[in-house]
């Protein structure tokens, strides 16, 4: 059985339709991956998933239950990770935990008993006494991410948890995630970072404009829409260079700013012009999910 089914899921506000008919099914025991651009859809998803808010048509089915029906029976199960931290500065990183878990009427000597586990697993086991304000941002991410285990959740819901982050914090959060993946948990991240969903999903979906896109494994949306291999092209006379050279050589050519994006099946011919150039820089790698985001949901800024 799913973990997370949404079937013909619409809703709108103040005229305007955030979603139109979504259909998803997440399984459980997987990292799900909802990608798409700023106003695409995915809080509004998130917030209808968690019975905060109530769809306007379709059904909505999380953990067996019925929601918004059964929203607070479920809300139990259910983890969840803010994109902003909502930790309470005035208590040390132990009695947030124990206060969040209160919430859950969780007996007190079954907190207790959990929280060591759960401060080891956010790297913390040493700083239970420490106030909020002490903690580095990587720290506060990894303590929300603890305090959403609380609850020993089956669904966990990850709102953009990496966001902010440098990059040796962000490789910690994945393995944590990994970590919970391997207990059996299911994961629905939401992010912004491509390669975040590209290591840590097995499958995603992408919506814009709140309607489905594209779903599948990551490495199958790259082989569907993207050729295989990507030049990036850019410095003085890039523009003039593309123009001239891109559609012999090149299968596809996208532009953004002042870098060319040259899409192809061999990219030999085209490294080779290229290294002739003595003002043009490239960049030549593998075909990404980020080279399918932006094909799908286009290269303009998102407000």
């Amino acid at each position: 059985m799913p973990a997370l089914t949404l079937s013909g899921l619409r809703k709108s506000y103040a005229g305007k339709e955030v979603l139109r008919g979504l259909d998803l099914s997440i399984y459980r025991g997987e990292c799900f991956g909802l990608l798409g651009p700023n106003g695409a859809g995915k809080t509004t998803t998130l917030r209808l998933c968690l019975g905060l808010t109530t769809p306007d048509s379709g059904n909505i089915t999380v953990l067996d239950q019925a929601i918004p029906m059964f929203a607070r029976q479920t809300r139990i199960r259910i983890g969840v990770v803010p994109q902003f931290d909502s930790l309470d500065p005035d208590f040390s990183i132990r009695e947030n935990l124990l206060i969040f878990g209160r919430y859950f009427d969780i007996p007190d000597a079954m907190l207790n008993s959990r929280i060591p586990d759960l401060l080891e697993f956010a790297g913390l086991s040493n700083r239970g006494d420490a106030g909020i304000r002490s903690l580095s941002g990587g720290m506060k991410r990894r303590l929300s991410l603890a305090r959403a285990l609380i609850n020993d959740p089956e669904l966990i819901f990850l709102d953009e948890p990496t966001t902010g982050l440098d990059p040796q914090a962000r490789h910690i959060i994945w393995e944590r995630l990994r970590q919970l993946l391997k207990m059996g948990k299911t994961l629905l991240l939401t992010t912004h970072f491509m390669e975040e969903a590209e290591r840590l999903c097995q499958r995603i979906a992408i919506i814009d404009h709140g309607t489905l896109i594209a779903v599948g494994e990551p490495q199958a949306l790259i082989g569907q829409h993207i050729e295989p291999q990507v030049v990036e092209v850019f410095g003085d006379g890039a523009a003039a260079w593309a123009t001239q050279h891109a559609a012999q050589l090149a299968d596809r050519c996208e532009n953004t700013g002042e870098t060319y994006f040259l899409y192809s099946r061999d990219p030999a011919a085209l490294i080779v012009e290229l290294e002739r150039s003595k003002t043009l820089r490239f960049l030549h790698r593998r075909a990404s999910l980020e080279d399918v985001f932006l094909k799908l949901t286009g290269r303009e800024l998102r407000d």
